[in-house]
Parts: structure tokens; sequence; C-alpha cells
């Protein structure tokens, strides 16, 4: 059995973002002592701004320092909208975070989806799965590619990703990245990275904020139900390579042991 997630609840996002700095920043130097790029994928909603927050503020000292030229950035999930969209995350982490790194900082290569394939979701999701292949090595030389570090939202309903709950694709086994036609949530076609490739990175950082989210966490965290719910599923096949970053208030009444910093 593995071990339980980690839980860090913070008062508010000013105090939670430089740990989460500092975690993604552990991540980095831990990756670069092992090969060229530090390989991340991240998702969307509110995510992007706080790593805005996080990765922007002026570091510290030498190892405080994001070394974006090394940075391999894909998307967790990406909508099957032109990258200008409001829709889509690739816009939304271009104008949060990747419009407002200093040019001294360094410049990250960013893996955006193949647009002129918005019109078929499959060919879509195949091609940026050959996008993984070509950072991650051939598909018949590693059953899975393993991120230095995936980034992700909680919905409302459990879901992560472009993983929903009782969806068909949370049992996907064999594909890195699927289509899916249709999102409970708008828009409803779009890629997501299948359950096996989140669980399989070396660290899994969720970032959760504010109120609304605190019954879906109480259930995620306390009730068996909670366990089978997308990031339920991410919690069990991942233990403690899982942390959580979140505000006092999504986790407020949540019966689960927490720590206030790294």
């Amino acid at each position: 059995m593995s071990k339980q997630p980690n839980l860090y609840s913070f008062p508010n996002t000013d105090a939670l973002a430089p740990q989460l700095r500092s975690y993604i920043l552990s991540a980095q130097r831990t990756a670069l002592s092992k090969h060229s790029s530090f390989r991340i994928a991240v998702s969307g909603g509110s995510l992007p701004a706080t790593l805005s927050k996080a990765l922007l503020a002026n570091p510290s000292s030498p190892d405080d320092t994001p070394n974006f030229s090394k940075w391999d950035i894909f998307f967790a999930d990406e909508r099957a909208v032109p990258l200008d969209h409001d829709d889509s995350n690739y816009c939304l982490l271009k104008a949060d975070l990747l419009d407002k790194i200093p040019a001294d900082a360094g410049t990250p290569t960013v893996h955006p989806i193949e647009v002129k394939h918005l019109d078929d979701t499959q060919e879509l999701a195949d091609i940026y799965q050959d996008a993984l292949k070509d950072t991650f090595a051939q598909k018949d030389s590693v059953k899975l590619p393993q991120f230095d570090l995936i980034l992700l939202g909680c919905g409302p309903d459990g879901h992560t990703c472009s993983l929903f709950p009782s969806h068909p694709l949370l049992r996907e086994s064999d594909a890195w990245v699927a289509a899916i036609e249709d999102s409970p949530k708008p828009p409803p076609r779009r890629i997501t990275l299948t359950l096996p490739v989140v669980t399989h990175a070396v660290k899994i950082a969720f970032v959760a904020t504010g109120g609304g989210k605190k019954d879906i966490l109480k259930q995620i965290f306390e009730t068996e139900e909670g366990r089978s719910l997308p990031c339920g599923l991410v919690n069990d096949g991942a233990g403690e390579r899982v942390s959580w970053f979140v505000d006092d208030a999504a986790v407020e009444g949540v019966v689960f042991p927490r720590r206030g910093s790294l």
C-alpha cells in the first residue's frame, strides 16, 4: 500500500506561493541532476495565476532560481480550440506566466497542441503523444513517460486534467494521451494525459484554493467514494509522491494530517 499524500495548508495564496516555489525548484534540481531538462506538465484553471505568483517572485539565492531555459512544458490536458481562445490552457499559461518571464531568466520550451487538427481530437491526441515520444523516448522502449513534475488542479466534482468521475477514460491503460469528445464541463472536445501517465510522474502537485473546494476535498480525503474520483485515484496511485498545496479555506473541516511547510 503506498503511503499517504502530503497535505500542505497555508492561510492564503500569498503564503502558499513561496512554498510551492520551493517545491517546484527542488523538483527542478533533482531533474537537472539526472538529465538535461526539467520535464513538467501543467493544467489550466486557477493554476497558472498561482504559478505566476510563485515563480516570478525575486529569487533569494542562486538555488532559489528557476532555470527556465531547461524547462520542457507540456499540458496535462488541453481543449480542442485555437491557441488564442479563452478556453485554451496554453493561452492561459501564456498570459499568466510565459509572457511575464524576464528575458534574463531564460525561455522554456513549450509544447502546445497542433491546431491544424482541431477538427479531429483523436488525431490531436495522437500527435501530442508523438511529441511526448520525441521527448521521453520511443513508446516501444518505455511503457510510460515519466514527468519530473505534474502540476494539477482539482475540480468541484473531483476531476483533474480532463479525467472526469465515472468516465470510461479513467480505465485507459495503453494510450499516453487520450481524446475526449463528451467532457461534462465545456468545451466538450479535449485531449488529456491518461491516469497511468499522471501517476507515473516523479512528483505530482495539486493546487486547490478557496472555500468552494472544501466539500470535494472532504470527500477525497475522508470517504471511500472520494477515493474513486479522479483526484482520489491519483492519491491512491502515487501515494507519497503526491503533494497538495491548499489554503485553509479549502480544507476547513477536513480531517486529514496536514503540514504548514515543506
